[in-house]
């Protein structure tokens, strides 16, 4: 039987095509949710990663750090094209965008730090919480008519760079979810957010790749925490998907996908708390 790197060939595939799949997923979320797509990313690399044999030592570290490096050029495009379509406010970036970027460099720090545990930990946290937020609708909260001023928003991009650099995604959703607490339409909130991305994923790939620099236990293609290999086979799809999911957020309602990620992120979120216990 034919083998890639000691795997057998239909098995090497079935990891390219599951790859391929995920990167659409993500591009298309990217897109429509103005997320970075690390939901999907994260939890199937690291099942990839697990079948092809890769140290649960390093397995969610690579899983997250490779997840960052699929957001940032997926983010980018998704935020060049609804800033084409003028959906994007600036002034919000340019306002939480230090407390974005000072929360991505601690959140490094604390992963090169903590063992996978810890970060799976982190991860089923969000998860349930991005679920719950997309189950009960909560873009019907509102807790004023105007975003708060640098006291506020400072804070909220601090965390949400903390949280997203631990669990390696874009993002999106709590930025999503704190614009429309202030009045904020969704569409204008989700593109918005989509912005986020690169602010989050630059320094956070940077810093997994610094974090990872040396450890033995990395499978080839790995560049610190960073999978070089299955970053190339998801992003192209991830990129081609992008554009997709923009088109569909300036077309449809979105509540029917919302509560599918929703579902899915409960399915994730509790198949890393049955790896925890088991």
């Amino acid at each position: 039987m034919s083998t890639v790197a000691g795997l057998p060939l239909t098995e090497v595939l079935l990891m390219v095509a599951g790859l391929a799949a995920a990167g659409l997923a993500v591009g298309y979320l990217a897109g429509l949710l103005g997320i970075g797509g690390g939901g999907i990313a994260v939890p199937i690399l690291y099942e990839v990663f697990r079948f092809a044999g890769v140290d649960d030592e390093v397995r969610m570290h690579l899983a997250v750090g490779t997840s960052l490096a699929v957001i940032l050029p997926t983010s980018l495009r998704s935020v060049w094209l609804h800033r084409k379509r003028g959906a994007v406010d600036m002034g919000v970036l340019r306002a939480i965008g230090p407390g974005v970027l000072a929360g991505v460099v601690v959140g490094v720090l604390i992963a090169a730090q903590v063992d996978g545990t810890v970060l799976k930990i982190v991860f089923v946290l969000v998860a349930y919480l991005m679920a719950l937020r997309l189950l009960t609708g909560a873009d019907r909260w509102q807790l004023g008519e105007r975003l708060p001023g640098p006291a506020v928003s400072l804070p909220v991009g601090f965390f949400t760079g903390i949280a997203s650099a631990l669990n390696g995604i874009g993002g999106g959703a709590f930025i999503t979810s704190y614009m429309m607490l202030y009045g904020r339409q969704m569409l204008a909130s989700l593109a918005t957010a989509s912005g986020v991305g690169p602010i989050i994923a630059l320094p956070g790939v940077l810093g997994y790749m610094w974090a990872g620099y040396g450890q033995v236990a990395l499978p080839p293609g790995s560049l610190g925490y960073v999978s070089l290999i299955g970053a190339a086979l998801m992003v192209p799809a991830s990129l081609l998907a992008a554009g997709w999911g923009v088109r569909s957020a300036h077309r449809f309602s979105k509540r029917t996908l919302e509560r599918a990620f929703a579902a899915f992120m409960l399915v994730v979120g509790t198949r890393f708390v049955l790896s925890l216990v088991g």
